[in-house]
């Protein structure tokens, strides 16, 4: 199998089905050999279930967090590569031709930069716009990746490299984790313009400001 799409899931009812369907378009679009594999945070609504009904693989993940989803999703998945990316509804599954191409050429690690891209309207904070490249430009400097959105949610990734690199982050804090610990390796890495979509969900998001800007901070001091 070449290809796992992965996203982790907590809750996530209302757009579980949207994000899975537009994968299944571009498996089929592309004849890709392919599994999409959710790595569900023992939600507590219909979640799982409406993922199972549509084909998707589904694991449950008990240890809470986004890093303890990714981490049992690289653990469990089947493909070559992977490509991972949040189940809100904010990344669009059915385009994923740049990730799969840089991929082949031989990058380790494809990340998505949403500055370099687009940003609807009310996709993202203000805070976030202002955080997000300043914790970018600490973690390059701090580990030399040139990757200028170290927080962007889509991202490819050679699998078994991934499981070689003792990732151990449980939190939002994992997003800058692998980075580095790629970096670190002197993996072959690169970026490609990526649109974040409005969250889809209608609900506050799982991500938190300031308690979840200061883990990627804590993590980036302690390298």
């Amino acid at each position: 199998m070449e290809l796992t799409i992965l996203m982790p899931c907590l809750n996530e009812e209302k757009t579980i089905a949207f994000c899975i369907n537009e994968a299944k378009d571009y498996i089929l679009k592309t004849k890709i050999s392919a599994e999409i594999l959710i790595a569900d945070n023992e939600s507590t609504d219909a979640s799982a279930a409406i993922a199972k009904d549509l084909g998707a693989r589904v694991i449950s993940v008990p240890v809470r967090g986004y890093g303890a989803a990714i981490r049992a999703g690289i653990a469990a998945a089947q493909g070559k590569y992977i490509i991972m990316g949040d189940s809100d509804g904010s990344y669009d599954f059915k385009n994923l031709d740049a990730f799969v191409e840089k991929l082949r050429e031989g990058n380790h690690l494809v990340m998505g930069n949403r500055f370099r891209g687009e940003i609807e309207r009310g996709a993202m904070p203000f805070l976030h716009k202002i955080g997000v490249p300043a914790l970018s430009l600490l973690a390059r400097m701090k580990c030399g990746a040139k990757v200028g959105d170290f927080h962007c949610g889509l991202r490819g990734f050679d699998a078994d490299i991934a499981r070689s690199l003792s990732l151990s982050c449980d939190g939002m804090e994992f997003a800058t984790e692998i980075i580095c610990r790629f970096a670190k390796e002197d993996a072959l890495i690169c970026e490609i313009p990526t649109t974040l979509r409005k969250d889809r969900r209608g609900h506050k998001p799982h991500l938190r400001t300031f308690r979840d800007g200061w883990r990627h901070l804590r993590y980036i001091i302690s390298m």
